[in-house]
This record gives structure tokens, C-alpha cells and sequence, in this order.
């Protein structure tokens, strides 16, 4: 059998957001018991979690370059929380049209160069930030909801990269970046 990683495709924001979003993960581990979200950077997935083989990772990682390459960078408004009832509490993108073309691009490229199957590429693909999910109880998501729920958060972020993230036993590591056009 072969050697597999976990990977997973994402829009990585810069440094100063990416802080922010982690410490509100930090303030969902400490209020609500929900700690699950740190283990990855603040991102915007485009392809959730997926095996790869070891020995296919430089295609894996050529794909995704020539994806971007004819990509062009755009802003990313984040604006307000959301949630996916019982579990996930995240922040919202707002007009997320270009993210959901790139998803598609996306999409073409893993089922056209890569093998990957349409139905291994979940619909609908909504946009979101992840704050909480998974180890965030009901009572919590309840509790953490009600008071997030109608709470401002306002940022925005350029997203000029498609980034690979790779499983390393214990959490998510950013592994490779692939540039926009024009980087």
C-alpha cells in the first residue's frame, strides 16, 4: 500500500489577520471547550481533507501551481459570524463570488490533471472561516452562539496564493504556496 499524507487546499490570510483569528480559536478553547480549530492556520477551504500519495506530491504540488498561475489575486472581505448548526461557528465572507470561481477552477484541475473524482468534491461550497467545530458541544455551541451571533467583525484579506497545508501527526503545517499571476 502506499505511503499516504493528509492534505488540504485553502486561501491563507497574512500574518496580522491570522493572528486575529487566532485568538478568537483561543478564546473558543478557553470560554467553550472547543480547541479542535487550532490546529490548523485561519484559512478559507477550497478542498477538505484529502489523501495523496507520498511518491505524487510533486504533481499534487504542479497542479496547484499551474492552478494559480492563471489566477489573478483579489480582495476578500470577511464580515460578521456564522454558523453550521450544532458544531461550527465561523466568520462570514462576504461576496464570495470569486472564491466560489476559484473553488471551481479548482475543481477542474484536481478531476482533470490529478484523478480526483467529481463526487470527492463536496457541494454546496460555502465560504467560511472556521472558528469552532467538532469538539464544540451543543450546550457550548448554544452559549457561544448567542453571544457571537450578533457580535462586528470586519477585515479583509488580499488572497494572492493557493495553499497546500499538510498533516503532521498532530496538526496542520502550511507546505507549499502556489502564487497568483502577477506576484
Amino acid at each position: 500500500m502506499a505511503d499516504l499524507n493528509f492534505y488540504f487546499i485553502a486561501l491563507v490570510p497574512e500574518s496580522g489577520l491570522l493572528e486575529e483569528v487566532k485568538r478568537l480559536k483561543e478564546m473558543f478553547r478557553e470560554r467553550f471547550h472547543a480547541k479542535h480549530a487550532l490546529k490548523s492556520p485561519a484559512h478559507i477551504t477550497l478542498r477538505m481533507p484529502f489523501r495523496w500519495p507520498s511518491a505524487k506530491e510533486h504533481e499534487l504540488i504542479l497542479a496547484l501551481d499551474e492552478c494559480a498561475y492563471v489566477q489573478r489575486p483579489f480582495a476578500v472581505t470577511l464580515s460578521g459570524f456564522g454558523s453550521f448548526p450544532p458544531k461550527v461557528i465561523f466568520i462570514k465572507v462576504k461576496s464570495p463570488e470569486l472564491i466560489i470561481e476559484l473553488h471551481d477552477h479548482l475543481k477542474l484541475y484536481l478531476i482533470e490533471r490529478l484523478g480526483f473524482k467529481t463526487e470527492e468534491i463536496p457541494k454546496p461550497f460555502r465560504p467560511h472561516m472556521t472558528l469552532a467545530t467538532r469538539d464544540l458541544s451543543k450546550p457550548n455551541f448554544r452559549k457561544a452562539w448567542n453571544e457571537m451571533k450578533n457580535q462586528a467583525f470586519e477585515s479583509e484579506f488580499y488572497a494572492s496564493r493557493l495553499v497546500l497545508l499538510k498533516h503532521n501527526g498532530k496538526f496542520w503545517e502550511i507546505f507549499h504556496e502556489s502564487l497568483f499571476e502577477n506576484i
